[in-house]
């Protein structure tokens, strides 16, 4: 299952809850009953590397066009 980033509205401390992707959002802290909010987050994602853009799967042009 996947972890979402919550934060204590009071305090501002940052929790990561476990919860399926088809549950509602917490608004309170499952073991303490403070006010939580989701925040997002960047994913852990880093494409690095050839082969992510339309030209890179395109051919080398090796010259110009137009007729001779």
């Amino acid at each position: 299952m996947p972890k979402y980033l919550y934060k204590n509205l009071i305090t501002g401390e940052i929790y990561e809850l476990t919860q399926s992707m088809r549950d509602d959002p917490h608004t309170h802290h499952p073991e303490t009953g403070v006010a939580i909010k989701k925040i997002l987050a960047r994913p852990g994602i880093a494409f690095k590397g050839s082969g992510f853009y339309v030209t890179d799967s395109r051919p080398k042009d090796t010259g110009s066009k137009g007729g001779e």
